[in-house]
């Protein structure tokens, strides 16, 4: 048919020739190395890192060294219990060192507690970048949807143009009347407008993924088309098994996870206060004097003279602390209770995604395949209606009905093939699978 001929040449013209076509990977890549949300997560991993190296330098001695001076002047006691005007100045000079033996086992408690800070950082992390995959995913197929809607919009037009330029010549020939081609010229011009609002969701959808992206601008984006592979039939697999997979790498489950062992490490750090504490510490110090009308020894003197060194131990038994280490073990008890039921909780939500996301995909599954059932008889009888109006065998109303249920054929099989699309992929995902096309 001329008609079916002219739709076809008209498709293999919609994508714009210069444009950069992206495939799904790439946006997800893109996307990842981009997006500010994902850029925050990593910079959180990185101070949990750093709070853990933090958390392991407490083993360390600390350290430390100090220098004052000081002088005085005026009326004071002297050695021979007389006062009189002097004039006196005192330098010293000291390093120490402390280190912690037994602190209730807290150091190692909270180094404990830092590994679980930091995996917990590293899974939400993870979480962030799925969401990201998961919202690239969804705008890409929503833009390869408004895109098939578009050209869905152009074949309209081109039917209806070309009905125009049929009745007008008949009109001229005395066959057709002013009233025929009026209305197909406003048959022509809803077409037009539904072409425009379909380009305007393209634009719109392109725009709504390259933010995602953080690209600078739309100009130029295009997305690559799934293959007829991709919308193979047939591939489902039942939720209880796609469960039973994603509870064990999804990171929203893993850190709930990680958090219920950061409660428990709480709850030994809270016990570890009823513990006695034990501490070591040492120096060395010297000291240099002067008084002002009295003869004293050198500088170098002085300090080899007053050098002295110290060593001590110190111990801290806590017999009552107001009820505080107390209160404390049973806070952390009732936080570590609160996070068993966050942890159920999200086994839970993440079985209900799965159980919807799954049933989605059945329904979706169904419709697509009802819905090039329909889409092809729609075609069938649409050529059926024209080879007929060509003939003069049908009325131009006929032939516009007839293509108005093919059209709304193929804007329905449009979204039934792009939505079971997008819910097999999710399921996939799930399962720990990339998300690709």
């Amino acid at each position: 048919m001329r008609t079916i001929a002219t739709i076809a040449a008209v498709l293999l013209t919609i994508a714009p020739a210069s444009a950069r076509v992206w495939s799904l990977s790439e946006c997800i890549s893109h996307a990842l190395e981009n997006n500010i949300t994902v850029r925050q997560s990593s910079l959180t991993v990185q101070q949990r890192e750093n709070d853990l190296n933090t958390a392991r330098g407490r083993r360390l001695p600390g350290v430390s060294a100090g220098a004052s001076h000081n002088y005085s002047f005026g009326r004071g006691l002297t050695a021979d219990n007389t006062y009189e005007n002097t004039n006196t100045a005192n330098t010293s000079f000291s390093l120490g060192a402390d280190v912690t033996l037994f602190q209730g086992f807290a150091i190692r408690n909270n180094i404990e507690l830092g590994k679980l800070n930091l995996e917990a950082a590293t899974a939400d992390l993870e979480k962030a970048r799925d969401d990201i995959r998961i919202a690239v995913a969804k705008a890409y197929v929503q833009i390869l949807y408004n895109r098939e809607i578009l050209q869905v919009a152009e074949n309209q037009i081109v039917v209806d143009s070309i009905q125009v330029e049929r009745l007008t010549f008949m009109m001229q020939n005395g066959k057709a009347s002013q009233a025929d081609v009026s209305a197909q010229i406003a048959t022509l011009s809803r077409s037009e407008l539904s072409r425009t609002q379909a380009r305007n969701n393209l634009t719109l959808s392109i725009l709504d993924l390259t933010q995602l992206l953080e690209l600078e601008s739309p100009e130029g984006f295009e997305v690559e088309v799934p293959s007829a592979d991709a919308f193979e039939t047939g591939r489902l697999t039942n939720p209880e098994e796609i469960y039973s997979e994603a509870v064990i790498i999804k990171p929203s489950i893993r850190t709930e996870q990680i958090r219920l062992d950061n409660a428990e490490t709480n709850i030994r750090i809270a016990k570890g206060n009823f513990l006695p504490s034990l501490s070591l510490s040492g120096g060395l110090g010297t000291n240099y004097y002067t008084t002002s009308g009295r003869d004293m020894d050198s500088f170098g003197k002085q300090l080899e003279n007053n050098f002295s060194q110290y060593l001590g131990l110190s111990l801290s038994v806590p017999v009552f602390s107001r009820l505080s280490n107390r209160n404390g073990v049973r806070s952390a008890q009732i936080s570590y209770m609160n996070q068993q039921l966050q942890l159920e909780n999200a086994r839970k939500s993440l079985y209900k995604e799965i159980q919807q996301a799954y049933y989605s995909a059945v329904a979706s599954e169904s419709k697509y395949l009802s819905s090039v059932a329909a889409e092809t008889s729609a075609l069938e009888s649409f050529q059926i209606t024209e080879a007929k109006y060509e003939g003069g065998m049908a009325s131009i109303t006929e032939f516009n009905e007839s293509k108005g249920r093919w059209i709304e054929a193929a804007s329905n099989l449009a979204q039934a093939r792009y939505e079971y699309l997008y819910q097999t992929r999710i399921l996939d995902f799930y399962r720990g699978e990339e998300l690709a096309f």
